[in-house]
């Protein structure tokens, strides 16, 4: 063979052989983009058809929490309601007792004027007994002892005569 050729042939084999291992890093690349392109419109492809998406998540979310707090608030509303209800049967209550407690001062003023007024007369009477002995003792004779004698007497006498007339009606 002509040498001329074999310099060709070799410099066509060696420019092949680095054309082949200079494109294999661009395929390499090539093939990483188209991998990862693939993963993506996979990954957008999958929220597409299922529509888990965070915003929708989160509208659930919210969702939730504000349909949990309503329903807080409706139960916060029936106690309130409640207590209040509860308060003011208290007040009734304590107004009631509040008015029990006026009148009950008002007999126990009442119980002690009479009281009061009935220890008045009492003392009122005592005085007066009192002087009615003191001037009955001033009134006696200095002379108790015919007196009392003659009392005895007129005593002695009504009974007799008491008996005598009892004894007439029984024998009628």
């Amino acid at each position: 063979m002509n040498p001329l050729m074999r310099d060709t042939r070799l410099s066509t084999q060696r420019s092949g052989a680095f054309a082949i291992g200079g494109s294999q890093p661009i395929a390499l690349a090539a093939a990483t983009l188209l991998v990862l392109v693939a993963g993506v419109a996979a990954v957008m492809f999958a929220r597409a058809h299922t529509a888990a998406s965070p915003e929708a998540e989160r509208a659930a979310a919210v969702r939730q929490l504000q349909a949990s707090t309503a329903h807080t608030s409706e139960q916060l509303l029936e106690k309130t309601t409640g207590l209040e209800s509860t308060q003011q049967e208290s007040i009734d209550q304590l107004q009631m007792m509040q008015d029990q407690l006026q009148t009950v001062r008002h007999l126990l003023a009442a119980q002690q004027a009479d009281t009061k007024r009935l220890s008045e007369q009492v003392a009122a009477l005592t005085e007066s007994v009192n002087g009615l002995r003191q001037s009955f003792a001033s009134a006696q004779p200095s002379e108790p002892s015919p007196a009392p004698a003659h009392n005895r007497s007129l005593h002695a006498r009504a009974h007799a005569g008491g008996s005598a007339h009892d004894h007439r009606r029984s024998r009628s």
